[in-house]
């Protein structure tokens, strides 16, 4: 069989000549007799002492009192590159004396608030086995200077309580500033949801999400963001999935029982793209995530795969082969019309990616130089540039969210396995965030430009990970069969 290097994501073209399938993937393209699609691999806010009625993504939760306002004050901690952030204690929140269900649901609500503060890369939290003791769920329980010790040396407390009355969780949460000299409270309020386990994971992520941007450098935490990714349940199909941020609530997006992959999120979190097969040769879907609804996006011709979102929502950048035998960049609105051309070659060009600064770069993959090389140009075609000039095969370019970085895969020359490693723009440097056995592929970025998103073989079979941006704090999503392609949402709207 021949077999060739060319891009960083999997997945599978039929040729039309010929039995077999073409299969680009991280490390390669290969010809295999399979239909299976197996791998062939030839390798804002700031805390201001003030009681806020902190706006939050669903309506589900109430300011506990007003008080008189303070001048804002910034608080910028907790950057990408493991900065220690505010320190911050988060004592268990307690329910009512004798109410057994919301114990239980408190228990969930606790480990999901801890995890996501942990995995926010805004905060330091304070080991629970340096806290005084006792139980701390309203104002009169809390004696700042406890919390102020050296041992302590909390800045922040976040702590409340909760009950059940018919057949709905309200949890009073607070956010205090425990070094203030007077109006500690940052946040004061009450939410509300179904008393389910699900209820008690959503007050928490959206309590997580409010601390986070009011005292993790003004940056929106992500806790109610999704990634969508590809599973592969029955070997040779694939379908769409969504997840929650943390791996939790996995749900099926399509049940073609075909062959799906390469989804892409519009940036309003309401609508994915992706290249389906299930009307034969590749093609590009789009789905709405609330109701599955499809929208229509007119059909380029030949193999046309890897959508990419513009900025605003108006544009699908994407790689087809309707003009020859190899596949073009081309820009079309993003149901598919007035379709424009951005590259002429004779080579593979696939995986366009935009700059969401400035809305008008596209970053994608190209052999035309031999080799899968990452090349920037403008949204016309003009100014073209190759991104990294040491060699190897570096595939699967991702801007991040401010536009000053992009991450990519890279099969250095030398080495057997893909890593992950960031670009810096401004500087040309690259850093490598990955060091594990197996190949770390398809980064993608979360909207806050703290946490990529990966696949990785490091664990035997592929699955999806996520990180902060100095490759710390790996998490495994997923589990169950193959999973690969993630593409993290923007902010739900």
């Amino acid at each position: 069989m021949k077999r060739f290097l060319l891009c960083l994501f999997v997945f599978t073209i039929p040729l039309l000549a010929e039995e077999g399938w073409l299969r680009f993937s991280a490390a390669g393209v290969a010809r295999s007799a399979s239909p299976t699609g197996r791998s062939l691999k030839a390798r804002s806010a700031s805390p201001t002492g003030r009681s806020l009625k902190a706006r939050s993504p669903s309506p589900i939760g109430r300011s506990l009192k007003e008080s008189s306002a303070l001048p804002p004050r910034q608080i910028n901690t907790g950057t990408d590159k493991g900065v220690i952030g505010v320190k911050l204690a988060v004592p268990e929140f307690q329910a009512a004396a004798g109410d057994t269900k919301a114990a239980a649901l408190m228990e969930i609500f606790n480990k999901v608030l801890w995890d996501d503060l942990d995995y926010s890369g805004g905060v330091t939290l304070v080991s629970r086995s340096l806290y005084p003791l006792g139980k701390f769920t309203s104002p009169g329980e809390i004696n700042a200077d406890e919390w102020t010790t050296p041992a302590v040396d909390a800045q922040f407390i976040a702590f409340g309580n909760s009950q059940i009355a018919a057949d709905r969780i309200r949890v009073e949460a607070r956010l205090w500033d425990l070094k203030a000299p007077q109006n500690r409270e940052a946040i004061g309020k009450a939410y509300s949801s179904e008393a389910t386990d699900a209820g008690a994971r959503l007050i928490a992520h959206e309590f997580a999400d409010e601390i986070i941007k009011l005292i993790g450098g003004g940056i929106r935490g992500i806790a109610l963001t999704k990634i969508a990714y590809i599973g592969e349940r029955t070997i040779g199909v694939k379908e769409l999935y969504v997840m929650d941020y943390d791996g939790n609530d996995s749900q099926a997006m399509t049940a073609y029982k075909s062959i799906v992959m390469t989804p892409a999120w519009s940036p309003d979190g309401e609508k994915i793209a992706f290249t389906s097969f299930r009307r034969g040769s590749p093609d590009i879907e789009i789905l709405s995530r609330l109701d599955r609804r499809p929208y229509p996006f007119d059909r380029a011709g030949g193999t046309t795969i890897t959508p990419a979102w513009s900025p605003d929502g108006s544009k699908i950048a994407f790689a087809t082969s309707r003009d020859g035998s190899n596949t073009e960049i081309y820009v079309a609105d993003w149901n598919g019309k007035n379709l424009r051309r951005l590259t002429v070659t004779k080579a593979v060009n696939v995986s366009p990616t935009w700059n969401p600064r400035t809305g008008h770069e596209i970053a994608f993959t190209s052999d035309r130089n031999g080799s899968p090389q990452i090349y920037i140009m403008d949204d016309d075609g003009t100014n073209l540039r190759r991104l990294v000039e040491e060699g190897g095969h570096a595939v699967e370019p991702t801007w991040s969210p401010d536009g000053q970085r992009i991450a990519f895969a890279w099969l250095k020359s030398r080495t057997s396995n893909f890593d992950i490693y960031i670009h810096e723009l401004a500087s040309s440097m690259n850093t490598q965030i990955t060091h594990d056995s197996g190949d770390n592929e398809r980064p993608r970025w979360a909207p806050d430009g703290r946490h990529i998103a990966f696949e990785s073989s490091r664990s035997g079979t592929t699955q999806i990970y996520s990180m902060l941006l100095d490759g710390t704090k790996v998490r495994q999503l997923t589990n169950s069969g193959k999973n690969t392609g993630p593409a993290w949402s923007g902010y739900i709207q």
